[in-house]
């Protein structure tokens, strides 16, 4: 993945937008001043193919700035974070990085709300529980903020947190919202695929070490006082004096006899 994006930058890197996160924030700021006095306004900026069929093209690119209905301070709260996210994702990536990653969401929304004939939800490619999110909290996991103000939380279970609400949007929702999230989650799958692919198969591999390293071990002897003779049956708990033996007549391998078999076998 990184040798194709080398690639594609070495020839598109200048199509890159430099700071796209303040445009996306910016553009939602306006779209909920605007909702304020007009709340209707809204439903013209959502991803409605039929609409665009009908010569209504601003909405492939308007419904990512379709705001959620939140209260001044919470939406104010949630601009900062995704701009937080955005651009510090740029800062990892580079701007053309972010860039494709952004893009790649936003062509997988059109082409899933052209398909499928439905209205798509631009707010599963955001930072509050969407595929931004989801890249931040794979890429800088440990990374802590405030909860509320005051609980230091690491961001990776903010991202395992937005996983599972995807997934569980996804069983319960409707066409539009399993599309919606299918077209979010795809430009995830292909800058993460590969890495996750690597994980499964780094912890198959310990598995199966631990499991070869287990087989060669020896098994460990009954606890004292509960080993038997396995000869005649006598028992350690009954006062038997009981021996381990591994000579070539037991094949090497330990065997528990009594002091007696363990002398004349």
């Amino acid at each position: 993945m990184e040798r194709l994006l080398a690639r594609l930058e070495r020839r598109f890197g200048g199509l890159a937008i430099p700071n796209l996160i303040r445009y996306v924030v910016g553009g939602t700021a306006m779209a909920w001043v605007l909702a304020q006095s007009r709340p209707d306004f809204v439903n013209e900026l959502v991803l409605d193919f039929g609409a665009v069929r009908r010569g209504e093209v601003w909405r492939l690119i308007s419904f990512v700035f379709v705001p959620p209905a939140l209260s001044p301070i919470w939406f104010f709260l949630f601009l900062y974070f995704t701009w937080w996210v955005g651009s510090t994702l740029e800062t990892q990536w580079g701007t053309f990085k972010f860039n494709v990653y952004f893009w790649l969401g936003v062509v997988a929304s059109i082409g899933a709300a052209a398909v499928g004939g439905r209205p798509v939800s631009g707010s599963w490619l955001g930072a509050s529980d969407g595929s931004l999110l989801l890249a931040f909290a794979t890429v800088l996991p440990d990374v802590e903020i405030l909860v509320f103000m005051i609980l230091p939380v690491a961001i990776k279970w903010l991202g395992i947190l937005a996983a599972a609400t995807m997934t569980l949007a996804f069983v319960t929702g409707d066409g539009a919202t399993r599309l919606s999230i299918l077209a979010a989650v795809l430009p995830y799958a292909v800058f993460f695929g590969g890495h996750w692919w690597g994980v499964l198969r780094g912890r198959r591999l310990v598995a199966k070490q631990q499991a070869r390293r287990a087989s060669r071990e020896p098994s460990a002897a009954p606890a004292l006082g509960g080993r038997t003779c396995a000869m005649c049956g006598a028992r350690e708990a009954d006062g038997a004096d009981i021996r381990v033996c591994s000579c070539e007549k037991c094949g090497g391998k330990p065997r528990l006899l009594c002091l007696e078999h363990a002398r004349h076998h």
